[in-house]
């Protein structure tokens, strides 16, 4: 596909794509209150409010792009501001001269000579960057009627390479090796991973439902037979809290599980790095696949020592859910310092720098299994786990199942037998319900402005 046919031919365009301008940004701090029944807690994160900073591109047409950036509450404020910000950026341009050199484009939002200051590339503006990459990539998606995954792998190596800033990662990845790397993959067995999606069958799950860590050892015994009984086999628990009390909870879950079925655990950066590797060999015997987590997501050298210490045991590393962007996951892989590559759709600068995190991943022969702990982040990975196994490394991406508060979504995942449905909405499937955001709308929403979500405002602070 030539580069005017992969920006710019649509099936029933309401106006040519040159026509199409984005005339206002319109942003929602919406929180979601997860902290009522303990979902999303974790040993760092006792009690989080899932959250989107969330993002509406209005052109002069009746298409709108919808973005989040996914956080836990408070400083969601920070990030829709940041968000509002760099979105005016977008404001008076056409969607055809964006979507023409997205790489360029993707530069043109971090390069705010001031705002990149407080980053750069990283923290409230690379989140609030992110959430309005990925409007511009959902309102492409709606233009052409193809769903992000799709509209990704309908490109040419050459346009796939277009779309990302390599400044910065040419020691470990050059265009002209992504090209080649693209070029190869495509003679490869595309045309039979496209076939996966269209069964259905390209995107295997694992579940972290049952495994959050303020759950009582009833309900998440409930939760894991539940999920058992849905024909889930893999899944990850939250540890890094009392040590006896993940004794307990690993033995309680392995003796529902069964030996066979696939563990995994989460320490949400609770412990140094001697601690990290004194205490996963403590849990060699519940044969986990890997930690993920283990220690600062700052600290490469950290990363490599627990790898290096838990080799011999079977046990792998994973990280990526903290990694600010590109340059934290090249450093991560030029240091061996992880077996699992969990690119986040949100925390990196939005689609254009997940994908050169997933080329540069299958350079390096590190498998991904992006993070997907949030509500629209589900919905948002897919798309990144399907363009990643027909495109770029030909590997099944196991893929984080979490459904809480999906009746706000317009188009949630969808499961069967183990594997994710492939999406084939128009876009990148995050939109919320209009009821969804009149209730949820921080602080005002009728959610917020009830006596429960009041309860939540002026609470502790944990």
């Amino acid at each position: 596909m030539s580069p005017s046919a992969a920006n710019g031919t649509a099936k029933a365009p309401q106006l040519p794509i040159d026509e199409v301008k984005i005339v206002a940004i319109e942003t929602y701090d919406l929180r979601f209150p997860t902290s009522l029944d303990a979902s999303g807690s974790d040993a760092m994160n006792p009690a989080g409010d899932y959250s989107a900073a969330h993002v509406r591109l209005k052109t002069n047409t009746d298409l709108v792009g919808h973005g989040i950036a996914f956080t836990i509450g408070r400083g969601n404020d920070l990030c829709t501001e940041a968000a509002r910000q760099i979105g005016e950026r977008l404001v008076g341009k056409t969607l055809g001269a964006l979507t023409a050199d997205m790489g360029r484009t993707w530069r043109y939002l971090v390069a705010d000579s001031q705002l990149r200051w407080v980053g750069p590339e990283k923290g409230v503006v690379h989140l609030g960057l992110s959430a309005c990459v990925n409007a511009l990539w959902d309102l492409w998606g709606r233009y052409l009627e193809k769903p992000l995954w799709q509209l990704v792998c309908d490109m040419s190596p050459e346009e796939f390479v277009r779309c990302i800033d390599f400044r910065y990662i040419e020691d470990a990845i050059t265009p002209a090796e992504a090209v080649a790397l693209l070029r190869s993959m495509a003679a490869d067995g595309k045309a039979a991973r496209l076939a996966d999606a269209r069964r259905n069958e390209a995107v295997p799950a694992y579940t972290t439902q049952a495994g959050w860590l303020g759950f009582s050892d009833a309900r998440m015994t409930e939760l894991l037979q539940t999920s058992i009984a849905a024909g889930m086999d893999k899944f990850k628990l939250k540890v890094g809290g009392a040590l006896a009390d993940d004794l307990r909870r690993l033995t309680l879950a392995r003796d529902v599980i069964g030996p066979d079925r696939v563990l995994m655990l989460d320490a949400n950066q609770v412990w140094s790095v001697p601690e990290a590797i004194d205490v996963m060999q403590k849990f060699v015997a519940f044969k986990p696949l890997f930690i993920e987590e283990p220690t600062s997501p700052d600290d490469i050298l950290g990363h490599a020592a627990i790898r290096k210490s838990l080799k011999p045991y079977g046990i792998g590393v994973a990280t990526g859910e903290h990694c600010q962007n590109r340059v934290i996951f090249k450093q991560l892989l030029q240091a061996g310092a992880i077996d699992y590559c969990q690119v986040d759709a949100c925390r990196l600068g939005g689609v254009n720098e997940v994908m050169a995190v997933l080329l540069m991943a299958k350079k390096f022969n590190v498998p991904v299994v992006p993070h997907s702990g949030g509500i629209g982040l589900n919905e948002y990975t897919q798309h990144l786990a399907l363009l990643n196994y027909v495109c770029v490394s030909g590997q099944k991406s196991l893929l984080e199942h979490i459904n809480s508060f999906s009746e706000v979504l317009t188009h949630p995942v969808q499961m069967e037998n183990g594997y994710f449905l492939t999406p084939w909405e128009t876009g990148y499937s995050v939109e919320y319900k209009p009821e969804a955001i009149a209730a949820y709308a921080y602080p005002h929403g009728t959610f917020w402005q009830s006596e429960q979500g009041q309860k939540i405002i002026n609470g502790p602070k944990l």
